[in-house]
């Protein structure tokens, strides 16, 4: 089976780097209230994954710990995301002067439930052949856009279109400053065991 970091590693837009969670302990600053055991952990693992990407990018490695709305606080002149699910921990990271948000979602690769359909697939996008890539895409940009707005939405916000490795999800209606209309673009990636996506939006 394929590495998936060398796989994701290889769809990484310019100037943006990958980091792989690792057993590191928090730091200092670094909280996540009234965790279960396994929420710790995969909290730890992630901010494990940023700092590595944070060395990837040759940026000296720093706490990150969680805004109110739960989100990471990250470093001034840095954003990023942060994925975690059965088998898989990464971070990926850009500076705020080329990026204004990045999204990253990584799934075990196996059929979408059938009774999510209707609650992540709009009807233009029910007869898709990979129900899975389509929720992926939805949460990677979801999480990129929500580094500029801060605004929480459902996935039918969203509209997405596959075409091979790459995607573009359109908003139908306007969220912050991203009118009805507007497109996000990024990368699919699709191996034996996972489904991912990058969503990366330009600095303005």
């Amino acid at each position: 089976m394929p590495d998936l970091g060398a796989a994701l590693a290889a769809i990484l837009p310019p100037g943006v780097a990958l980091g792989r969670g690792g057993d590191d302990p928090l730091w200092p600053g670094e909280v996540v209230p009234k965790a279960v055991p396994a929420r710790y952990a995969e909290f730890t693992r992630g901010r494990s994954a940023a700092r590595a990407a944070m060395r990837a990018l040759r940026v000296a490695p720093a706490a990150i710990p969680m805004n109110q709305d739960r989100s990471p606080l990250w470093p001034a002149g840095l954003t990023g995301s942060i994925s975690h699910c059965e088998g898989a921990c990464f971070a990926i990271l850009g500076q705020t002067l080329a990026y204004g948000g990045l999204g990253l979602d990584i799934e075990p690769t196996r059929p979408l439930a059938f009774n999510l359909w209707p609650l992540i697939l709009r009807a233009e996008e029910q007869h898709c052949a990979d129900p899975l890539a389509v929720f992926v895409v939805k949460e990677a940009a979801y999480k990129a856009q929500y580094a500029l707005t801060g605004v929480l939405f459902d996935f039918h916000t969203l509209s997405v279109r596959l075409s091979s490795d790459r995607f573009t999800a359109t908003f139908q209606q306007t969220v912050g400053r991203f009118a009805a209309g507007t497109e996000l673009t990024g990368s699919i990636l699709r191996t034996p065991g996972h489904t991912a996506a990058i969503c990366a939006i330009p600095a303005r």
